[in-house]
């Protein structure tokens, strides 16, 4: 094929495409394309929107209707009646506040009951009461027998003997006290155990002849009389009576001891001291 017949072919072509495309451009309107919308389908439209109420009509039709308030009719109203506890029946409040009140009661009546108990001096004996240390005789024999000190679990007491000597000096300091005077008079004392610093079991120092606290070195000659260390006074003492010859103890009082320089037997230590220094 030569080359002048190819051109006249393609100018042929481009010429039938341009009249396509002058054909199709100038159609009218009333044919339908790609989103027209048909006859049947804009004469429905029209129905429905004339069907449709306007804003200001749906307004007065709003307007013309009633707008009085509905009151509903009154109701009676029942009487309130407490109901039957025994229907009741037992409430969650109730039965923890009981529970309370008798666990708290039985706890004070228990402690109650254990300090009675703690403070009576029962007619059994032990510390609280009065306890029979035996004849006046034996109890300083078994003083001597000790070597000055006899120790007296029952009563926590340590007895010691008194020399009668030194009454005239003893009179005027523990007179007030007049069941420890009596048993001065008897020729003996009861001292508590406890040392009246910080209540440390205060023991015996056979070798100074002296009681000697082992906890601050609180130091007491033989009748309790404070001769050196922190303790604010001399060492406590219990009260004693001699009934037919036999000596009690009364543990259920407690008298404080002398003041500190009170020193009516004289005694110094014997020998080196068991807390603290030599001789």
């Amino acid at each position: 094929m030569s080359t002048s017949l190819i051109i006249a072919v393609a100018i042929a072509a481009i010429a039938v495409l341009g009249g396509l495309v002058f054909v199709t451009a100038s159609r009218k309107t009333g044919v339908r394309g790609a989103g027209a919308l048909s006859r049947e389908t804009k004469k429905r439209d029209k129905s429905a929107t004339a069907s449709v109420a306007t804003g200001r009509a749906f307004e007065a039709a709003a307007t013309a209707s009633t707008t009085e308030l509905a009151i509903p009719s009154p109701v009676e109203i029942e009487q309130w009646v407490a109901p039957d506890a025994e229907v009741l029946g037992e409430t969650r409040r109730s039965f923890f506040n009981r529970a309370t009140v008798i666990m708290f009661s039985t706890s004070l009546a228990g402690f109650g009951a254990s300090l009675v108990g703690f403070l009576w001096k029962g007619a059994s004996g032990g510390f609280g009461s009065k306890i029979n240390a035996g004849k006046i005789e034996d109890v300083i024999q078994s003083i001597r027998g000790n070597k000055g000190f006899l120790y007296l679990s029952e009563a926590r007491a340590w007895v010691t003997e008194y020399p009668k000597d030194a009454l005239s000096k003893a009179e005027p300091i523990y007179g007030k006290q007049a069941p420890v005077y009596a048993g001065m008079e008897a020729g003996v004392v009861a001292l508590y155990q406890k040392c009246p610093h910080l209540g440390c079991r205060v023991p015996e120092c056979k070798s100074s002849q002296w009681f000697e606290c082992p906890c601050h070195g609180s130091q007491y000659n033989r009748v309790g009389e404070k001769k050196g260390g922190p303790a604010p006074r001399g060492m406590d003492r219990f009260g004693v009576a001699i009934n037919n010859g036999v000596l009690v103890i009364d543990t259920g009082a407690v008298f404080g001891g002398p003041p500190i320089g009170t020193n009516t037997t004289g005694q110094e230590a014997e020998g080196p001291h068991c807390v603290g220094g030599g001789h």
